[in-house]
């Protein structure tokens, strides 16, 4: 997908948040870096910034859930 706004504290809090409600294990790929989607620092690390394109990958119980879920979070 591609990012809306750059994704700095704000975004990162709520993609957090938001990661904190399912089992399954969640990442954000950009570029070469991956991030735990439950880990705000790891997230920020990115620096996706406003028109980059990560990508959400989700494995577990609930994955496509997570997944979409984050995604949703990561367009507003």
């Amino acid at each position: 997908m591609v990012l809306p706004e750059d994704l700095h504290a704000r975004p990162a809090g709520a993609l957090v948040r938001v990661a904190a409600r399912f089992r399954s294990t969640v990442e954000v790929v950009f570029g070469e870096k991956k991030a735990n989607a439950r880990s705000v620092l790891a997230v920020m690390a990115l620096n996706a910034t406003a028109g980059s394109t990560v990508l959400v990958r989700a494995d577990g119980e609930d994955a496509a859930e997570a997944a979409e879920a984050i995604v949703s979070v990561l367009a507003h």
